[in-house]
């Protein structure tokens, strides 16, 4: 590692380079590396002209050996990059975090370089003091997340947002993946139930299921608030239709449409990040935490062996971890105990639909239109 190595890869001459830039050839190299190029580094760096300072080099010579010892974490790492006054800060006092380089879509990589222009700006304008964020000072560290702050929330000529647009381009990245699996499970489930047979209606039993769920929807308590969230029903009149009412309720289990409506004390309940969930929240929590392969595995299976079967949440976390319906490995207890918790918030749901049983064994109503439902969730615009 050389003087040349750091230009090429900042990507400028010598006499342009920032701590920044070497900082990151420095880590770009191994530790070992780094700590014997370190010396003629600065010397060369002396020579053209571009010196940098005492504080920088014996940060970079102290964070080099805590890497090499063991003794640095990685937030020791960032911390000490981000002292150099031009790295973005990895999160914001407002909870603002960049993706990963490598994950960054063309909003984030623009927005990034934006920032890091704007902040070698203010350290020229003495703004940003490098040597007093090398040196540890907490006021020099609160000016640097002050300014980046106020960079992200404000408007940019064109208008645009910098926190805003790279959120914006991280959810659209996101909803698009999500789409995709959805899109690859759908075809998987409707794969998979062609080669079953199409078992009958139970038409007394989807009566009665949906005699209770209407009594059920119509309580303001738990569970008739969560299936509620779940269907979308937010005051509106219920289908009249049995078959309509029941499969938007039980695919509502599978993909819920809506939060639990607020209440007076809804902004206190969430700005009080260290007190505990409601018991209604956690279920809403668990539904949208279950991904589209432990549905597609655990209804496949149930659709496949039928009414009489076991379907508890031990059961159900068994029946996804032997699934050849789709690529996970759950070999571990922890890994099992957390499906099984997550479906522990839907057997009671499913309970309240006749899809199982009192003693959680699968209904021919819940063979019948789990499938249904499932399809249903994942075929909504």
């Amino acid at each position: 590692m050389d003087l040349d190595f750091v230009c090429v890869h900042a990507g400028r001459p010598a006499a342009e380079l920032t701590r920044r830039d070497v900082a990151l050839a420095l880590l770009a190299v191994p530790s070992g590396v780094a700590l014997v190029a370190l010396p003629d580094l600065r010397r060369a760096l002396m020579a053209a002209g571009n010196p940098l300072s005492l504080p920088f080099w014996e940060s970079a010579k102290a964070t080099l050996r805590a890497i090499e010892s063991g003794g640095a974490t990685v937030g020791d790492v960032q911390r000490w990059l981000e002292s150099t006054g031009t790295e973005p800060l990895l999160l914001t006092r407002s909870f603002f975090v960049w993706p990963e380089e490598d994950e960054r879509g063309p909003v984030a990589e623009e927005m990034f370089g934006r920032l890091v222009a704007h902040l070698e700006e203010r350290v020229a304008a003495g703004e940003v003091d490098p040597d007093a964020l090398a040196q540890g000072d907490e006021a020099a560290r609160e000016v640097y997340e002050d300014l980046q702050e106020r960079w992200l929330n404000s408007p940019l000529p064109d208008g645009r947002v910098p926190g805003i647009a790279v959120s914006d381009e991280q959810d659209e990245e996101l909803f698009a993946a999500w789409d995709e699996e959805e899109a690859f499970a759908l075809s998987e489930l409707r794969r998979i139930l062609a080669e079953l047979p199409d078992p009958e209606r139970p038409a007394g039993d989807l009566r009665a299921a949906c005699v209770r769920l209407r009594e059920v929807l119509a309580d303001p308590g738990y569970p008739g608030n969560v299936l509620r969230a779940c269907a979308g029903y937010d005051g509106e009149p219920l289908p009249a239709d049995d078959e309509e009412l029941w499969l938007t309720v039980t695919a509502g289990i599978a993909g819920p449409i809506s939060d639990l409506p607020e209440d007076d004390d809804t902004p206190e309940r969430f700005s009080d990040l260290e007190g505990e969930l409601s018991h209604e929240d956690s279920v809403l929590a668990a539904l949208c935490a279950i991904h589209h392969a432990d549905w597609l595995a655990v209804v496949a299976a149930l659709a496949r062996r039928g009414p009489g079967v076991l379907a508890s949440p031990e059961r159900i976390a068994r029946l996804i971890a032997e699934s050849d319906d789709i690529d996970v490995q759950m070999d571990e207890p922890d890994d099992l105990e957390a499906a099984e918790t997550l479906f522990s918030s839907v057997t009671p749901l499913w309970a309240c639909l006749g899809i199982v049983d009192r003693r959680e064994v699968l209904t021919p109503l819940g063979r019948w239109g789990l499938p249904k439902a499932l399809e249903r969730a994942w075929s909504a615009d």
